[in-house]
């Protein structure tokens, strides 16, 4: 039996071009996510973690386990907080205020993160999460490493390992990474809230 799917995208596959293309999506959600989650299915069976949430089983796991159940709910926050791109698109909300008080600007946070983004030596991601006191916090977790294991409340991700960028902008993370602004649903990030 299957425990989990692969997640429905709540857009085209050519939709988000062409910050990330369909070929991209085909191969990134495709591809790279579906074997994450064939491979957490058939780690799971007859353990423990069966009965598990998602974010128990990465609280909670190790080794294959863990790898796969980290790239499933990463590639699952992170596949889900898109849309069509928009050239002026900025947080609104919650989001907004919290990125200008503790930020002092969206632009200055943009930088921050995309600065975290690319110093990430490997693959892995950078993350906005909230600390259980409400605060901001940006984090860089390696390989299959998500914030929820830190205790904290995941947001915003961006994958920065290659297979997320590599057909599309080759070995120019920065770009990469400045092109996925145009594309955040940030009503999405405001009800992660």
């Amino acid at each position: 039996m299957q425990r989990y799917e692969l997640i429905q995208l709540p857009y085209e596959l050519d939709a988000l071009a062409p910050v990330i293309s369909k070929e991209t999506l085909e191969y990134h959600y495709g591809k790279h996510l579906q074997a994450y989650v064939n491979n957490l299915n058939a780690a799971i069976e007859g353990t423990k973690f069966a009965e598990m949430d998602l974010e128990e089983v990465v609280k909670n796991s190790e080794g294959g386990m863990f790898n796969n159940a980290g790239q499933v709910l990463n590639h699952n926050m992170y596949f889900t907080q898109f849309r069509a791109p928009r050239p002026e698109n900025a947080p609104v909300g919650w989001t907004a205020s919290s990125i200008d008080k503790q930020f002092g600007s969206f632009d200055v946070f943009k930088e921050e993160f995309v600065k975290k983004g690319v110093s990430l030596f490997g693959s892995g991601w950078v993350w906005l999460s909230t600390d259980p006191d409400g605060k901001l916090v940006i984090t860089q977790e390696t390989n299959a490493g998500n914030p929820v294991q830190r205790g904290l409340r995941p947001l915003l991700t961006f994958d920065v390992w290659e297979h997320a960028y590599y057909i599309d902008y080759r070995n120019r993370r920065a770009d990469h990474l400045n092109a996925l602004w145009q594309i955040i649903d940030w009503d999405t990030i405001n009800n992660r809230w």
